[in-house]
């Protein structure tokens, strides 16, 4: 791993930058001018785990083509880090879940300052102040269950996941492999124990890499329970999974930081896609929560600041603090096992999209 992979302190302010004027119709022209083409880095866990969100954008803007490369987070900032120093740089934008790089990155001079519209309506934890970077969705880490397999007495908290009718069927990702769903174990284990996670893994847990399996077992009914992934809060005709919210345990939230970087060869499709995501419309379109604070959730659901136990801010403090995060994945590995198993992105090498 490169050095300098540390949180960093966020560079001084710079000249000021104005939030964006200009309509959606007129960045799209300046980006079909530019030639019509966007690289994104988007954290996720497979291929094609982006495909609506591209095919939504490709759809609302004719002649802009995005190439978009999914792969875990930690993949995407060493890869970038490498392309960084090497002077060998891909992608226009990258949207990731590994949020102390975001301020590195910024101090390192490596992103461009820039506020879409909207930005003042952005909750003020979920972006930089200079504009740096900025939150484009909030998503979150819980329980999921499948409602033909749990029936009328689903589990909502960590306790019930220990219930012996659920031995056998719960799937989870692997914790020591990916951080969000990580800081939900600690989450649980600083509430529970260490005994809690030795009675969870002797529920003959399925450990799967990659957060979209889990959902998709889950979904086809092969797992009743899954622990440490997503789902829309309004699930739609026909969907099997429901997502839990808590009512005082602990689940996690964050906003996935977006930045635009300062050497993007196509900076207008950048700030084309960077619009799109923060307007009204995608946001109030997003399955879980919105960034904004003028855009009201799914009915039935507060916004997620108002979630004392979504620790959104406990996540960007555990992900900034490196020797934590360290240290509590090793002590989990010893009851959990190493991870095994072939990324669920596939390899994807240094310079995907290129």
């Amino acid at each position: 791993m490169l050095a300098g992979r540390g949180s960093g302190e966020a560079a001084p302010s710079g000249p000021v930058v104005r939030e964006e004027t200009k309509s959606l119709d007129q960045l799209h022209r300046e980006a079909k001018a530019e030639g019509g083409t966007l690289v994104v880095y988007a954290g996720g866990d497979t291929a094609t785990q982006q495909d609506g969100n591209k095919a939504a954008f490709e759809k609302t803007f004719p002649g802009i083509t995005v190439k978009m490369v999914v792969d875990y987070s930690k993949f995407h900032d060493a890869r970038l880090d490498t392309q960084l120093a090497t002077g060998t740089l891909v992608p226009d934008v990258v949207q990731l879940q590994t949020l102390q790089d975001f301020p590195r990155w910024k101090a390192e001079g490596a992103l461009l300052p820039y506020k879409p519209a909207g930005f003042s309506r952005i909750h003020p934890a979920f972006k930089d102040s200079d504009g740096a970077w900025t939150g484009i969705f909030v998503d979150a880490f819980s329980i999921i269950h499948n409602t033909g397999q749990t029936g009328s007495a689903p589990p909502t908290t960590a306790a019930d996941l220990l219930d012996p009718r659920w031995k056998g069927r719960i799937v989870s990702t692997f914790p020591n492999d990916d951080d969000a769903v990580l800081f939900l174990y600690k989450l649980i284990v600083d509430r529970y124990g260490w005994d809690w996670l030795a009675r969870f893994v002797a529920q003959d847990v399925a450990w799967v890499r990659g957060t979209q399996e889990p959902a998709d077992r889950v979904e086809a009914g092969t797992a009743a329970v899954a622990l440490g992934t997503d789902g829309a809060l309004v699930p739609g005709a026909g969907t099997n999974t429901r997502f839990v919210v808590p009512a005082t345990d602990p689940f996690m939230a964050w906003a996935q930081r977006a930045a635009i970087l300062k050497g993007a060869k196509h900076p207008a499709a950048a700030k084309l896609y960077l619009n799109w995501w923060l307007s009204e419309q995608t946001q109030s379109d997003f399955y879980m929560w919105p960034v904004r604070t003028d855009v009201a959730p799914p009915q039935g659901y507060r916004p997620i600041w108002e979630y004392r136990n979504a620790n959104f801010a406990g996540f960007e403090r555990f992900m900034g603090d490196r020797r934590l995060v360290e240290a509590f994945r090793q002590q989990l590995t010893l009851y959990v096992g190493e991870v095994h198993g072939a990324p669920s992105p596939g390899w994807l090498g240094l310079h995907p999209g290129r």
